[in-house]
């Protein structure tokens, strides 16, 4: 059967002061659809509508956050929520996943979606997931990861290049050649030219067994432990389990632990294949990526709540509150401005890589 998780963690410091520790930027209704303001978390969930049973689906979150979750999701129920009480990166929150479905299903077939991105048109993306999951009904061998087809020359995004065509998927899917790390910008021009390469996405299709039989040979030590949180799941031992053994488990990503190593098999007990992705997808994890989610007026500037923008070019003006206060600019070029009920962050767009630095430095109730 086909099941859905959908990874929302992270902490989101590069949208503070929107996104904070007690409210990170996957629970904030922030992406405006058709009248509605959505949180990321939510549109990751509306583009498995008619792709994956709503039974089916799960998310993997911070503990902390599960009853949040399950306030703005409420069709999930507390065995839909996956709650890690530390983050150990995304091969545990995976093998989470792989773990409790396996036990439940042993021909389960799963997606891993991520709550990040804005990826559109929405039946593109459906297609190509369907072509994800047959893929895997097809040969439970094969770890599927889709590349997004780049549209310039990224240089913050892994790669993936694609083999050989795969028998009875020609054209839409492609053994996995090689993985290769964010390049700078001259050789991710050259893979422009060439073709290709796509950009991974981390989104992934497999079975919950074939995946637990990759942690046991590729990172033994999560094997174990993530077999031992799946036995006491749905026992009156799961919290105290998972509380004294996620903790314990290797902080290491999915592409590092078992994709990389996966590629370089040759014994045909895993494939790892590349489905191409042609859709618009944008990171929603900065304010300039966040800007281009906006109208911007014919100056440029993209405003949310009550703002004003005079003799003002290519700014990001956001006020989250809605009390009354107005935020207007002057002869500002290039700005962004937040302001939250908390904490007002005035920056120029170009230093917004450099906002974790001064995230460091908040005062820890900011934070």
């Amino acid at each position: 059967m086909r099941y859905a998780m959908i990874m929302a963690g992270g902490s989101g410091t590069r949208l503070w002061p929107l996104s904070t520790r007690d409210r990170p930027k996957q629970l904030v209704p922030m992406i405006e659809r058709a009248g509605e303001r959505l949180s990321l978390m939510q549109l990751a969930d509306r583009r498995l509508d008619g792709v994956i049973e709503q039974s089916n689906r799960y998310i993997c979150t911070g503990e902390r956050f599960r009853g949040a979750v399950r306030e703005a999701m409420g069709a999930y129920d507390d065995a839909h929520i996956l709650g890690e009480p530390v983050g150990r990166d995304t091969v545990n929150a995976v093998g989470f996943a792989a773990a409790i479905l396996e036990k439940q299903d042993k021909d389960a077939v799963f997606a891993v979606l991520t709550a990040d991105h804005i990826i559109e048109p929405a039946d593109e993306f459906a297609r190509v997931l369907d072509i994800g999951f047959r893929l895997v009904e097809d040969d439970a061998r094969r770890l599927v990861t889709f590349a997004i087809e780049p549209t310039y020359p990224a240089t913050g995004f892994g790669y993936v290049k694609r083999g050989k065509s795969i028998a009875g998927f020609e054209g839409s899917a492609f053994g996995a050649e090689k993985f290769v790390e964010k390049p700078d910008l001259a050789t991710a021009e050259s893979y422009l030219r060439e073709g290709g390469f796509g950009w991974n996405s981390g989104m992934f299709v497999w079975s919950a067994a074939t995946f637990m039989r990759c942690l046991e040979r590729y990172l033994p030590e999560s094997h174990r432990g993530l077999r031992e949180l799946a036995r006491a799941w749905g026992t009156k031992d799961q919290q105290r389990t998972i509380e004294r053994v996620y903790p314990t488990l290797p902080k290491i990503s999915v592409d590092y632990a078992v994709m990389e190593n996966a590629a370089k098999e040759t014994d045909g007990t895993v494939s790892v294949c590349v489905a191409p992705m042609k859709v618009d997808w944008l990171d929603v994890g900065s304010w300039p990526s966040y800007a281009q989610t906006l109208d911007a007026d014919t100056q440029g500037n993209a405003r949310v709540g009550s703002t004003i923008a005079h003799e003002c070019r290519d700014s990001l003006i956001v006020n989250a509150e809605d009390d009354g206060h107005l935020v207007a600019l002057l002869g500002c070029e290039e700005m962004v401005v937040v302001r939250t009920k908390g904490a007002t962050l005035v920056m120029p767009r170009d230093k917004a890589e450099r906002l974790k630095a001064l995230h460091a430095e908040l005062p820890e109730e900011l934070k």
